[in-house]
C-alpha cells in the first residue's frame, strides 16, 4: 500500500477523503459522522485512493494542531514518533501538510519515553522537564516540507475542510 501511495502525486487527482470511520473527536466532537470519499471519478484508481487516505488521516492532525493556535498555543516544530514516525511516506506527509521541517526523535515511543523523563525529573536525576527534554531528546532526522506539495495541499486543505459541515447533514 505504501509503495503504491508514494507513486500518487500530493493532490490524489482531486480527491477528497474524510476519515470518520467512528465519528469525529477534534474539533467537532461528533460520534455520528461517517466516512466519505467526495470527488470521486473514473480516473481514481486504487492506488489513488489508498493514497487520498494516507494523505487525510494527516490532514486531520492538522486539523487539530490549528485549534492548538486558537488556543493561542504557538506550534513552533512538529516532532514525530511511534507509528506516525516509521514510514518515510509518513513523514513526507506530515511536512508538506504541516509546512513545517518535522523532525524524528531517537525514542521511538513518545508516550513511555516522555513518562521516564518525568520520572527522572521526581526522582532528582533532573531539575525540572526543559533540563530533562535538553539532555536526553534526540534528533534523527529532519525531514523538510516539499516545496511543490505546499501549495497543493494548502488548496486540498481548503476542500477537505468543507467535507464535515456537508457529511454532517447526512446523519
Amino acid at each position: 500500500m505504501t509503495a503504491a501511495a508514494e507513486k500518487i502525486p500530493a493532490g490524489s487527482e482531486g480527491l477528497e477523503w474524510a476519515p470518520y470511520l467512528l465519528g469525529e473527536r477534534t474539533p467537532h466532537l461528533d460520534p455520528e459522522v461517517r466516512a466519505a470519499f467526495a470527488g470521486i471519478s473514473t480516473v481514481h484508481t486504487a492506488r489513488i485512493l489508498c493514497a487520498r487516505c494516507w494523505r487525510a488521516w494527516r490532514i486531520r492532525l492538522r486539523t487539530r494542531s490549528r485549534c492548538s493556535l486558537k488556543l493561542g498555543i504557538p506550534v513552533s516544530g512538529i516532532r514525530l514518533g511511534g507509528g506516525g514516525a516509521r514510514g518515510p511516506l509518513w513523514r513526507k506527509i506530515q511536512a508538506g501538510i504541516y509546512g513545517h521541517t518535522v523532525e524524528v526523535l531517537t525514542a521511538e515511543e513518545g508516550g513511555a519515553f516522555g513518562s521516564a523523563l518525568m520520572a527522572g525529573v521526581g526522582a532528582g536525576h533532573w531539575a525540572n522537564l526543559d533540563e530533562a527534554c535538553a539532555q536526553a531528546i534526540e534528533v534523527a532526522q529532519r525531514i523538510e516540507p516539499d516545496q511543490a506539495d505546499l501549495a497543493v495541499y494548502k488548496a486540498g486543505y481548503a476542500n477537505w475542510r468543507k467535507l464535515y459541515p456537508a457529511l454532517k447533514t447526512l446523519k
